[in-house]
């Protein structure tokens, strides 16, 4: 009888390694991305914090100043009045994520017209800055739409875009009004991963709608909560140029100036583009700070 033939098992490949070839072919593949990034990111980047460090007006080589841009921003009033802004404006952040969570707990629960609702919300969210601002426009004037309906029942007019007190809270209210769609979107998609039989099983012991909601939902949605709130944070400290443009061009005062705006002041109408520069470095930090929390939520999220 002869003995089984003996054969080799096939050698397995090491994880992680590859030839040259494939190597190379990886390379390609990840060449357009790479150039894009380095020409529209890294290199400008780059060019904008080197122009932070001279007073050049854009056209010549101007003279090297160091971080002298930098010690003026910091002693600039105006620089610091935008800052005091922007604080105050994330103040309001737990509305920007509270009011779109709950009108999308409202839709996950059945109402009436939820796909109407939906549609409704999310609309704003495809409309220009501009297009938005110029309907608000003719809404918040003195003269506008609403100080009529407010006149109808008795009560003044109030100047909501040109008086100090008010001008950052209207703009504020236009900027949730136009963007909460989105939150309301990302929290509907968080909503469907909530098991339904334990909220049922809430329901069928006697818990009512707002146990279930602080004792249930909002801790299951806490992953959801902090994305919304840092991509919010971003948001809004990055894409309300056009808002304050149209709306209010950051008066009275500066009481609606953030440093966007103030970065476009300096170099668009003062053609100052190494102070431009400082700012928007000293922006970028702050952005580059956010995007390390966000990270931070991620990776502890995924270790939970």
């Amino acid at each position: 009888m002869s003995s089984p033939e003996k054969t080799t098992p096939p050698r397995k490949r090491r994880g992680g390694d590859g030839s040259k070839a494939e190597i190379r072919m990886a390379f390609l593949f990840l060449l357009p991305a790479l150039l894009l990034v380095l020409v529209f990111r890294v290199f400008p980047l780059a060019w904008g914090f080197v122009l932070s460090l001279t007073n050049t007006d854009g056209i010549g080589k101007g003279d090297w100043v160091g971080f002298a841009n930098y010690t003026r921003a910091v002693n600039d009033p105006t620089f610091q009045d935008s800052i005091v802004n922007t604080l105050l404006l994330l103040a309001t952040l737990p509305i920007w994520v509270m009011l779109p969570m709950l009108l999308a707990i409202l839709i996950h629960q059945g109402v009436p017209g939820g796909k109407l609702f939906r549609a409704v919300y999310f609309f704003p969210a495809v409309l220009s800055s501009v297009i938005i601002g110029s309907i608000f426009n003719i809404v918040l004037r003195y003269d506008g739409s609403l100080n009529n309906a407010l006149a109808a029942v008795g009560i003044d007019a109030v100047d909501w875009l040109g008086g100090s007190a008010t001008a950052l809270g209207s703009l504020i209210a236009v900027q949730l009004w136009s963007t909460f769609g989105m939150g309301v979107l990302i929290f509907l998609s968080g909503l469907s991963t909530v098991p339904d039989d334990i909220i049922e099983a809430a329901r069928i012991d006697g818990a009512r709608f707002w146990q279930r909601l602080f004792l249930i939902i909002v801790p299951s949605l806490r992953p959801i909560i902090e994305f919304v709130a840092v991509v919010t944070t971003i948001g809004v400290l990055t894409s309300m140029f056009g808002l304050i443009y149209v709306l209010t061009g950051g008066g009275p005062g500066t009481s609606t100036t953030l440093p966007e705006f103030l970065i476009w002041l300096e170099q668009g109408q003062l053609n100052r583009p190494g102070y431009a520069s400082a700012i928007s470095m000293i922006l970028f930090v702050m952005m580059g700070g956010i995007a390390y929390l966000q990270i931070r939520i991620m990776t502890r999220n995924a270790s939970l």
